[in-house]
C-alpha cells in the first residue's frame, strides 16, 4: 500500500506526464489539464479555452496492454461508432499515430492515448430497474455488434476465461488475498470456485457464448446524454463470455436481496435486442459467482485504493454467503 504522500509524488508526475504529451498532439501547452479519474489508468480532462476542444488523456498503466492491445480497443471503439453504438472516439498525434510516449524522469515511460471528451451523467442508481434495462438492452447490441465484427489483423485482448478471472495466476490477483477473509470462508469459496469452474467447462466457448466483451459492462461505465447513451471505458475489453457481462452489471452488489429482480430487468432489456438460450439463463448465478470472485481478488490487489478499502469486511463475509448459496442451489 503506498502512503498519502506518495500517492500525491505519483499524481504530480502523472500531471506533467499529461502536461507532456499535449505536443504529441498538437494541443495549445496553455490548455487547461485537470484530474478526472486516477484508477488503473490515469485519466486528465484536457480543456482547450481557444477552440473549446475537450479531450480525455489517457495515461496508460505500465504491464498491462501491449501497443496492439491497446489499438485493438481503439478500432473496436470506432467501429462501434460507425454502427452507431456511442463509445469514445480516439485523435491521432501529430504523426497520425492515436498511441503515443511519454518519458518522464521518476516514472518512466507511459503510452498516452487521447479521447474525445463525452459529455452525459451516469444512470441514476436510485432508479436501478429501468438502468438495468437500458444495460441489458446495450449489452444485447454490443455482442451482436462483437460476432459479426471483422478483426484487424493485429487484434490482440486479453482472455477472461475462468483460470484467467478466478484461478492463481488471474489477472486482477489471488482471491484468496483480499483482506479479511477468514479461513472458513475461503474453503466454501474455494468449492464454489470449483463447482464453476466444472459448469463453464460443460457449458464451452462456443463462438455463440464466448468471443469479444466489454468486461466491465456496469452502470458507472454509462454516459447518457439525452436520448444518447454512451459506453465508455474499454481498458478491460476482451475474450470472455459474453454472459460476464450480465455479471459485471451487479458488480459489488451481487448479494442484495433484490438482485433477482435486478437480473430480471437486465434480462429484459437484452431480449428486447438479442436472444438468451433457457442454458444462457440456467448459467446466470454461476457467471455472478464467477464476477464476484474476481472482484474479490481486485479488492486484494487494490486494497491501497479507497474504493477497494470501502469494501469491508461485511463484503467480504456476504461473498461467503454468496458461494455458499450457490453451492446450495447449483451443486
Amino acid at each position: 500500500m503506498i502512503t498519502r504522500d506518495e500517492r500525491a509524488r505519483l499524481l504530480a508526475l502523472l500531471h506533467r506526464a499529461a502536461h507532456a504529451a499535449l505536443a504529441r498532439y498538437g494541443i495549445d501547452p496553455g490548455a487547461g489539464v485537470e484530474l478526472s479519474s486516477y484508477s488503473e489508468n490515469t485519466v486528465f480532462k484536457v480543456s482547450v479555452p481557444r477552440s473549446g476542444q475537450r479531450l480525455a488523456l489517457r495515461i496508460h498503466r505500465p504491464n498491462y496492454h501491449s501497443p496492439n492491445a491497446i489499438r485493438s480497443e481503439l478500432a473496436w471503439m470506432q467501429a462501434l461508432n460507425a454502427a452507431g453504438i456511442g463509445a469514445p472516439r480516439s485523435i491521432d498525434g501529430l504523426d497520425g499515430d492515436p498511441l503515443q510516449e511519454v518519458w518522464i524522469d521518476g516514472l518512466g515511460k507511459r503510452t498516452v492515448t487521447a479521447l474525445r471528451w463525452i459529455d452525459g451523467r451516469f444512470p441514476d442508481e436510485s432508479q436501478l430497474e429501468p438502468a438495468m434495462r437500458r444495460l441489458g438492452s446495450l449489452c444485447a447490441r454490443l455482442h451482436a455488434h462483437a460476432r459479426s465484427w471483422r478483426r484487424p489483423d493485429y487484434f490482440e485482448r486479453i482472455v477472461w476465461d475462468h483460470e484467467t478471472t478466478t484461478g492463481p495466476a488471474a489477472h486482477w490477483g489471488r482471491w484468496e488475498d483480499s483482506p479479511g477473509l477468514a479461513p472458513a470462508d475461503a474453503a466454501i469459496l474455494r468449492q464454489a470456485q470449483a463447482l464453476a469452474g466444472a459448469r463453464l467447462a460443460a457449458f464451452g466457448k462456443g463462438p455463440e457464448r464466448f468471443g469479444l466483451i466489454h468486461a466491465d459492462q456496469r452502470l458507472a461505465n454509462l454516459l447518457v446524454d439525452g436520448d444518447t447513451t454512451h459506453i465508455i471505458d474499454f481498458d478491460d475489453c476482451g475474450l470472455g463470455w459474453f454472459l460476464h457481462d450480465l455479471a459485471a452489471g451487479l458488480s459489488f452488489i451481487e448479494h442484495r436481496p433484490d438482485a433477482g429482480r435486478l437480473i430480471d430487468c437486465w434480462t429484459e432489456g437484452y431480449t428486447t435486442v438479442g436472444t438468451l438460450s433457457a442454458a444462457d439463463i440456467a448459467e446466470f448465478p454461476t457467471f455472478i459467482l464467477q464476477r464476484r470472485l474476481q472482484l474479490l481478488a481486485w479488492r486484494g490487489s487494490h486494497f491501497e485504493t479507497d474504493m477497494a478499502q470501502g469494501l469491508g469486511d461485511d463484503w467480504v463475509a456476504a461473498t461467503a454467503q454468496l458461494g455458499a448459496r450457490y453451492l446450495r442451489t447449483m451443486g
